[in-house]
């Protein structure tokens, strides 16, 4: 039996949608794939992929706010 990820199907459907010329979308297309990236940050901010990448923003964040003293 065949599975697949939710999280990379998701991944898979937002790369495939900003590949697409700026010019083709419509308010209704952009609306739509803020959403899929809405819910494929849910899905993968409980999982430890998602906590180091939090992580590593927070470092990055914090490098740049402490430069910028």
């Amino acid at each position: 039996m065949l599975t697949i990820n939710v999280a990379v199907l998701l991944a898979v459907i937002i790369v495939v949608r900003l590949r697409r010329r700026t010019e083709a979308r419509s308010r209704n297309d952009e609306k739509l794939t803020v959403l899929i990236v809405l819910v494929f940050g849910i899905v993968v901010a409980p999982t430890a992929f998602g906590q180091g990448v939090l992580d590593f923003v927070g470092q990055l964040v914090s490098g740049i706010n402490d430069t910028g003293r």
